[in-house]
């Protein structure tokens, strides 16, 4: 699996692998991070679950080199933030994500800016939950048009 996501990154403009790997295969994980983490964000998700003490011993192991940060996934705010605050020391990048059965509430698009993360993961603006975290986010960029946003660098996003 390793080998095939290397021969796609050598052909393709991808950012980001997501859960990659068997959220147990601790050394597949290390083998991909070890090979494609300096190319790629090597996103761990299921494996990560946005908890600080996971992530902190995943960067440890040199394991993953983003994690998906789901704000109830892990239960307040506060972990929420603390498992950031774990990323963002160790350079890890954040992606702020949307949850299944997610509401309109767009609370997410003010944390991703309010920690300076860059990320959000929201899906396509198929249908109202989702939307309403990209209006959000125009809203904030319109009140702040100075304001520095997403991430520096050439690469681009491809979807993921």
């Amino acid at each position: 699996m390793i080998d095939r996501y290397a021969a796609m990154v050598e052909v393709f403009p991808i950012w980001r692998i997501e859960d990659a790997l068997g959220e147990s295969d601790h050394d597949g994980w290390k083998r991909l991070t070890s090979r494609l983490g300096e190319r790629v964000q090597v996103l761990g998700d299921d494996n990560i679950c946005t908890n600080p003490v996971i992530i902190a011993a995943a960067i440890s192991d040199g394991i993953a080199n983003a994690a998906l940060i789901k704000l109830n996934q892990i239960g307040s705010v506060t972990e929420t933030l603390d498992a950031m605050t774990v990323c963002h020391r160790a350079g890890y990048a954040q992606i702020v994500s949307h949850r299944s059965s997610e509401t309109v509430d767009s609370f997410i698009a003010d944390l991703v800016v309010g920690t300076g993360c860059g990320q959000i993961k929201s899906g396509a603006p198929a249908r109202g939950e989702r939307v309403a975290k990209y209006n959000r986010l125009m809203e904030i960029a319109a009140g702040h048009p100075d304001m520095a946003y997403g991430l520096a660098g050439p690469r681009r996003s491809v979807a993921g």
